[in-house]
């Protein structure tokens, strides 16, 4: 139907359009000349209205889903900050558990370290004790030996109080 009507506005342009229809009687060509632009204005909309129009459906439908991407966009990116907030507030309590505990390790290992510490202090007073108890014996076993010693050698002299005394006395000072 289309067809017929296109073939019909083309040959009433070409018979319109013809040079010979002038008129001498002093009128203007204005009604063919609008009769032909009449006929190719609709031509040309025939021709290309359904294209335009499916160009900006087209179009339309483009933006509406670019605009249905960007709101998805912006919904994951909602829900990732979101995600990214609990992340965060979880991290800053496991940093204030961490630091909880690293506070009571750090308490724990300083009393063990400060008992081992007394534990050694007394086993060096105990053993310095001893060592002191062995010196001390051994100056005094030294000091009789000395005596000994000076009292067997000396063989013209009495071996009395006072001489022990003496013979005492000038080795312990």
């Amino acid at each position: 139907m289309k067809k017929i009507i296109f073939t019909l506005l083309s040959l009433s342009v070409a018979v319109l359009a013809s040079a010979d229809a002038h008129v001498e009687s002093g009128a203007t060509d204005i009604v063919p000349r609008t009769i032909n632009f009449l006929i190719f204005a609709g031509v040309v909309y025939y021709l290309i209205a359904e294209p335009i129009k499916d160009y900006f459906a087209g179009r339309s439908s483009d933006i509406a889903d670019e605009q249905n991407k960007v709101k998805e966009k912006l919904e994951e990116s909602k829900k990732a900050k979101e995600l990214a907030k609990t992340k965060i507030e979880e991290a800053n309590k496991f940093a204030q558990e961490l630091e909880v505990l690293s506070k009571k390790e750090n308490k724990i290992l300083n009393d063990n370290i400060m008992t081992q510490c007394d534990g050694d202090l007394q086993n060096l007073e105990n053993q310095n004790g001893i060592l002191m108890d062995f010196e001390q014996r051994t100056m005094t076993r030294e000091v009789v030996d000395t005596v000994m010693n000076d009292v067997m050698t000396q063989e013209n002299e009495n071996f009395g109080k006072e001489a022990m005394a003496q013979i005492v006395m000038k080795k312990v000072a």
